[in-house]
């Protein structure tokens, strides 16, 4: 439970991190000296995104229903004078043009199907769709109260199974992965607990192709305050986390600090379950390991060997 309370958590740093060090944000950036560090505040993109910050938490702290999504069409706003929204893009010879999928639609190569390569690329695409798709599942589950009282999530094989149609129909349709994603969040903050929830975007996802050049108007700036705001709320479940036992604490500390680090959701699955295996057995609680987590120690131990004899 400790790590499955841990991946809500990483997942709220990981996403805030990704709206804060968007390049077109750059309230963090890449740094020589310190690997990563503060932009410049003062202008531009990263201060139309502190901005949007400050107006979207005011709402917040105001519970005003919509405040993530009038935050984001207040900081669009706020973005023209600042030459941040980039109004000058906006053609309305576009409006209402659905865009063709023939260049990108049944590319297939069959003739790599059965290559060494093409199963090196079948099992990482697996593994890293399977553990992201699960972590966000989890943490947003857990950030909802959804979770039984043994922490799974309900309807797990209905979730995975739709997960699994989209990721399979979306790669033929050549578009990039259509699978669950950690912005799910936003639909919990504001409260969404059904599949209405998606369902409504989805039909709000299709509304968008016919007027796409407006929604290009909204910079990344102004979606930046949803996505750390965000972030915020999905830290909630650190709370239930025991920091008194070590071996609950350190796994869970290494899950959470590893997704935001190492810019992957995946990644911090796999260092929370072999942290917590290894912290565990060597403090000789290797009874409270279930059998089904030895068994991902062994398959991420198998992922490591395989990753290294591919280099």
């Amino acid at each position: 439970m400790s790590v499955k309370h841990a991946i809500s958590v990483g997942i709220g740093l990981f996403i805030a991190f990704i709206g804060l060090s968007h390049s077109q944000v750059g309230v963090i950036v890449s740094n020589p000296a310190t690997v990563i560090g503060l932009g410049d505040v003062t202008s531009g993109g990263a201060l139309l995104a502190l901005i949007g910050i400050l107006i979207t938490g005011a709402l917040l702290a105001r519970n005003v229903k919509g405040a993530l999504l009038i935050g984001i069409l207040a900081t669009t706003i706020i973005g023209i004078p600042m030459n941040v929204t980039p109004i000058e893009t906006f053609e309305m010879a576009n409006m209402f043009k659905i865009p063709s999928l023939k260049p990108i639609l049944f590319q297939f190569e069959f003739a790599e199907i059965f290559s060494f390569d093409m199963f090196l690329v079948l099992f990482t695409f697996l593994f890293v769709d399977m553990f992201d798709t699960v972590g966000t599942l989890i943490g947003v589950s857990d950030k909802a109260g959804m979770l039984d009282k043994d922490g799974k999530v309900p309807n797990a094989k209905k979730a995975l199974f739709a997960d699994a149609i989209g990721t399979t129909v979306g790669a033929m349709l050549g578009t990039s992965t259509v699978t669950t994603y950690v912005e799910s969040a936003s639909g919990v903050a504001e409260g969404g607990r059904t599949g209405l929830t998606a369902l409504t975007t989805g039909f709000l996802f299709l509304a968008s192709l016919l007027i796409a050049p407006i929604f290009l108007l909204v910079p990344a700036a102004a979606t930046a305050p949803a996505l750390v705001l965000v972030g915020l709320f999905m830290m909630s479940p650190i709370k239930k986390i025991n920091f008194d036992d070590f071996t609950e604490s350190i796994p869970a500390f290494v899950t959470i600090i590893m997704m935001p680090f190492g810019f992957s959701i995946a990644h911090g699955i796999v260092f929370g379950i072999l942290s917590y295996v290894i912290v565990k057995v060597l403090a000789g609680k290797a009874k409270d390991v279930n059998i089904l987590t030895f068994i991902l120690f062994a398959i991420f131990i198998g992922k490591f060997i395989l990753d290294a004899f591919n280099k």
